[in-house]
């Protein structure tokens, strides 16, 4: 490597439960990730295996995505960090937008998430790319899904993420700000299933109505419910 990307090391840290049908794919996306990093919830599937044969390393942690990021976090390598979803691939790309963006001394106070993307051609998935981007604009609100981009200095210092049931990667958002919150181009792709098996705008008007619930202060335990329902 030469350039640019001498100056930054990247750990990528996947918070995995049962990921055996996802994670391969997620792994395969990882190409020029210096330190790759499996946090296992518990799994009793190939979830381990199949990180361990695409070169990741594995540790154990209590189930729940707070405590695997915060586990993970501990044990990375290198300060600037990228936390992703066991069924998140990213654009081929992303680690050279991430690289440039990182090396900007500023961005060390600042977090970065990456495009919301579905992989379905329906028009439906195009809406919701749309309505999710204008949040991310508008509000500085990303999902988890579009992975997280943060230095461990910015990390430790809003004390990132709470051990919450649901929602950590809202509450995260929230402390980060909207002013410190910059989304680069590459994509980061979701599996559309979900929105074709429950009807995409009821899935998204369920995200959305989690949401609203979560900023009301409503019990967490409630908004599980509903999101699980």
């Amino acid at each position: 490597m030469h350039g640019l990307e001498t100056h930054t090391r990247l750990s990528v840290i996947i918070p995995a439960w049962h990921a055996e049908a996802t994670l391969a794919a997620t792994l395969g996306c990882l190409d020029g990730a210096d330190d790759i990093l499996v946090v296992d919830g518990g799994s009793t599937d190939r979830t381990a295996e199949i990180a361990q044969a695409w070169g990741a390393r594995v540790i154990a942690a209590p189930k729940g995505r707070g405590h695997q990021l915060n586990a993970g976090a501990a044990a990375a390598h290198h300060d600037w960090m990228l936390f992703l979803h066991a069924d998140t691939r990213l654009q081929t790309g992303w680690r050279t937008q991430a690289v440039a963006w990182c090396n900007q001394v500023e961005m060390q106070q600042k977090a970065a998430v990456f495009r919301f993307a579905l992989d379905d051609d329906a028009w439906q998935a195009r809406v919701i790319e749309k309505a999710v981007a204008m949040r991310v604009s508008i509000f500085g609100l990303p999902y988890g899904d579009q992975g997280l981009l943060i230095h461990r200095s910015l990390f430790q210092s809003l004390g990132l993420f709470r051990p919450i049931a649901l929602m950590e990667d809202v509450d995260a958002a929230l402390r980060i700000g909207r002013k410190r919150m910059h989304l680069l181009p590459a994509a980061a792709s979701t599996s559309a299933q979900r929105w074709r098996k429950e009807g995409w705008f009821r899935r998204s008007g369920r995200n959305l109505l989690c949401l609203t619930l979560f900023r009301l202060g409503y019990p967490l335990e409630k908004i599980q419910a509903i999101y699980e329902a």
